[in-house]
């Protein structure tokens, strides 16, 4: 790994917080899809809460159903990660310049992640699109389109839609993702430079045992609650734009707003925040399990963390 440059080690150490991601928070992501896509409708709500709603895809297809699109999220995550993560460092690295002040600083933090969020949304939007569509079908709700897979699915919308079908809801996971990342990375930077100078002690840095342990432990807190404070900032970004992608009609809005004044009216507040407990509970584990990948596939790569 010495001939990588920084750079690169920061892509491959992103790829690896995608994929730690996935295996801990789809399950929980497919229950809050289900939630968004069938609890806001006119028809009223379809499963009773979240429990229900994880209890019915247990009975009707099993360990699986929870598992439904993952292949894609694999594939998308771990690229979307690389970027997100990667473009993150190499952004923040440029506006720091030369300065050795390590102290987290808004002017640095939250451009850098909303131009990471931006440009992962392009990424994002089709694969989310597919992982969205193959979690709504089920045994448990009828839909009028079946696909055997995401690339079953990514063909056949672009078979019918075009490629402004495979694109739906683009909007509203740019809106998302610039948002919700400089959310994220102001409440990552700023729970860590804080518990590190909290717990910080000659016992700890004389003890590799516990340098370990306390490191893991600070990306736990840093990275659960840096999850949870995106998803709190964005999930009705995220409601909308669940709503557009399952939406096969090409006539219908992708305007994340007019989508989300439309749920307001029909399910108030609450729809707005539909599938808001999976989403939260996913949260913490997911992003503490992606923060503690990056960092240590960091440290395994030789980059230096301030």
């Amino acid at each position: 790994m010495d001939g990588l440059g920084d750079a690169a080690k920061e892509y491959i150490a992103g790829s690896a917080a995608g994929v730690a991601q996935v295996v801990v928070g789809h399950p929980f992501d497919t229950v809050k899809v289900k939630l968004q896509a069938h609890n806001t409708t006119a028809h009223g709500k379809v499963y009773k809460n979240a429990f229900h709603c994880t209890s019915r895809i247990l009975v009707e297809e099993g360990i699986r159903g929870l598992y439904k699109g993952a292949s894609s999220s694999f594939i998308g995550i771990a690229l979307e990660s690389s970027l997100f993560f990667g473009t993150y460092a190499q952004a923040k690295q440029l506006l720091q310049g030369k300065s050795e002040d390590c102290k987290p600083r808004l002017q640095v933090i939250i451009p850098s992640a909303a131009c990471s969020g931006a440009l992962i949304s392009c990424i994002l939007a089709p694969t989310e699109l597919t992982k969205c569509r193959m979690q709504v079908q089920g045994k448990d709700v009828m839909y009028a389109t079946r696909y055997s897979s995401p690339l079953d699915c990514a063909v056949k919308t672009l078979q019918r839609e075009g490629v402004r079908g495979i694109f739906r809801g683009g909007l509203a996971t740019l809106y998302r993702e610039a948002i919700g990342n400089a959310v994220f990375f102001c409440t990552y930077e700023y729970s860590r430079y804080w518990m590190h100078n909290y717990i910080d002690s000659p016992q700890f840095s004389s003890n590799s045992g516990l340098v370990v342990a306390k490191d893991i432990g600070i990306g736990i807190m840093s990275g659960g609650l840096s999850g949870m404070a995106f998803w709190t900032a964005t999930l009705p970004l995220d409601v909308a734009k669940t709503i557009i992608q399952t939406d096969h009609n090409p006539q219908s809005s992708r305007n994340p707003f007019r989508v989300l004044n439309m749920v307001y009216r029909r399910a108030g507040l609450a729809g707005c925040y539909a599938g808001l407990g999976p989403t939260l509970a996913r949260a913490f584990p997911a992003n503490a399990a992606a923060i503690v990948a990056w960092e240590y596939s960091a440290k395994i790569l030789g980059i230096r963390r301030e």
